[in-house]
């Protein structure tokens, strides 16, 4: 939401601290690919294991630290359980982090290339 954007946070409040927090959860490759799989859409763990091409097991403990961070939550059907983003921030800060990384590479990143016309770095 736009309004959030113009909000900022006091420099001071716990909230600096809960923020780095964040940082250090998203500071796993394994888990920024988990939050830009879910960014697609609701998935069980197997497919998200397929898709970040890791262990089901491993997934399993990434999403378990996720869910206690509430960055994810559940939903169970049957004996699956399917993971979605909490809410839209993790994802935002994970695109954010990925435009950050296309600046160092030099020349004009692609999410400043208009659309259809993205090019690969």
């Amino acid at each position: 939401m736009d309004a959030d954007r113009h909000i900022a946070p006091p420099l001071d409040g716990d909230f600096v601290e809960l923020a780095v927090e964040v940082f250090a959860m998203l500071a796993d490759a394994t888990r920024v690919r988990l939050i830009l799989a879910l960014s697609e859409g609701e998935m069980s763990v197997n497919d998200l294991a397929e898709t970040v091409g890791k262990p089901q097991s491993a997934v399993s403990q990434h999403l378990a630290k996720m869910r206690l961070a509430r960055m994810v939550s559940t939903r169970q059907e049957g004996t699956r359980v399917f993971y979605r983003l909490e809410n839209e921030h993790a994802r935002q800060l994970v695109t954010d982090a990925v435009f950050q990384a296309e600046h160092s590479l030099g020349g004009t990143p692609r999410h400043h290339h208009p659309a259809g016309e993205a090019k690969t770095p």
